[in-house]
């Protein structure tokens, strides 16, 4: 179709333009990517993460520990030495005493957390071995919420002393609870040494913790 020469003109005009628009177009840069190798990226917070400590176990108060003498515990053999750490703990104590440690018994340790006046576990702790401990009981006729045990104390020139440890439990359930807890450790225990060669295999559970009971009642 024939057009005049003026419309032929505008019309090149026109895509010459289009043309060049195209290519003179910029295009926005693309953002810089930097690859670390794993070990050189650190990641960083600007809060500190806090790790806090929590404990699982039976919140008591501590009445202390006195010497024992004898080496066959049967019922009853905790009933004067809890008498004696009682009367020192009442002279003592307020009306409402809070619990001051808190009592973790774990199948080869037992852990007695010692509380802050916060009652928040601190640091310090005292560990006793399961396989030391040669009696529990909660079975106390000065007051049913107390659980002791008598533990063997080796000293630093490698003598031994029996040591009765009490503590007062919120109820006398919680006491019977730990005497429980306690006889399942000394089990775990037993079955441990007794696989690792450190208890003769022709022993029984029964024969080693003879002098080992839980009463509870």
């Amino acid at each position: 179709m024939w057009q005049p020469a003026t419309e032929r003109l505008q019309h090149f005009q026109t895509m010459l333009k289009t043309k060049l628009n195209v290519l003179t177009l910029r295009k926005e840069p693309l953002p810089t990517v930097i690859f670390h190798e794993p070990e050189a990226i650190e990641l960083c917070t600007t809060t500190p993460l806090m790790k806090t400590r929590t404990h699982t176990g039976c919140k008591v108060t501590y009445l202390g520990k006195v010497s024992t003498t004898g080496m066959q515990f049967l019922s009853g053999c905790t009933e004067k030495p809890v008498i004696e750490l009682w009367k020192k703990h009442t002279l003592t104590r307020e009306d409402v005493y809070p619990a001051n440690a808190l009592l973790e018994i774990r199948p080869f340790q037992v852990w007695l957390h010692h509380l802050d006046l916060k009652g928040e576990a601190t640091v310090h702790m005292d560990t006793f071995q399961v396989a030391r401990i040669a009696y529990c009981t909660a079975d106390h006729n000065v007051s049913p919420n107390i659980f002791a045990w008598v533990y063997r104390e080796i000293n630093d020139d490698l003598s031994y002393q029996m040591d009765c440890h009490a503590v007062e439990c919120e109820s006398k359930l919680e006491a019977k609870k730990l005497a429980h807890a306690m006889m399942e450790a000394f089990k775990k225990t037993f079955h441990s040494m007794k696989s690792d060669g450190r208890i003769h295999r022709n022993s029984s559970s029964e024969e080693v913790s003879h002098e080992f009971e839980s009463d509870d009642g």
